[in-house]
């Protein structure tokens, strides 16, 4: 006789359940990672300052069929004399979300340079990178095919999973579902590494 708990999320038996997921909160200043950060905190908007360090919150999300799992999201400041600091808080990352103001063409160049510079570092090979398309809700916004291209994507490292999510923090649209996806890449990464360890 069984306790019928064994088929019940498999996914979850390789994540000790008072493990928390490290996650960095990068992007260029005012694209939204506070208000990502907070939405998802307290599934409200709260009106934010620009960040001039970092925020630091550990937050329990229900993820699809129910599944509760605590990510502490470390929400660095994008301002270019910041931007140097990220490699720091990338070290043994599980997870990276890039945010990016789907509204503002002029800096998606500069995004792309951070984007693309951040995911080379040796540390971050092959961590999960999801991408925030913030401000979906704005009549002028880029569509996703065309931040795709412009953020060059498909010249990230073959090593680097990476999902493009269209949100709007301000009202949460997508971020669960970009969480979903993200969490998914980190459970497949997980496995693979795991798997490689073994044939070692």
């Amino acid at each position: 006789m069984g306790n019928g708990l064994s088929d019940q999320t498999p996914i979850l038996s390789s994540l000790p359940s008072f493990q928390s997921l490290h996650i960095v909160i990068l992007g260029l200043d005012s694209a939204g990672k506070t208000t990502v950060l907070y939405r998802l905190q307290f599934n409200e908007f709260v009106n934010t300052v620009p960040t001039k360090g970092f925020n630091t919150e550990k937050i329990k999300v229900t993820l699809g069929n129910s599944k509760t799992v605590t990510f502490h999201f470390w929400d660095v400041g994008g301002q270019e004399k910041l931007r140097p600091l990220w490699k720091s808080y990338t070290r043994c990352t599980d997870g990276i979300v890039f945010v990016v103001d789907s509204v503002d063409v002029e800096r998606m160049e500069e995004a792309k340079t951070e984007l693309h510079k951040i995911t080379r570092i040796s540390e971050n090979q092959g961590v999960p990178v999801l991408i925030i398309a913030n401000k979906q809700d704005l009549r002028n916004s880029l569509s996703l095919s065309e931040i795709e291209k412009m953020l060059a994507m498909s010249e990230l490292s073959s090593s680097t999973p990476w999902h493009l999510q269209p949100t709007c923090a301000i009202i949460g649209d997508g971020l669960k579902e970009g969480l979903e996806k993200l969490h998914d890449m980190i459970i497949k990464r997980r496995k693979m590494l795991r798997q490689q360890k073994k044939k070692r």
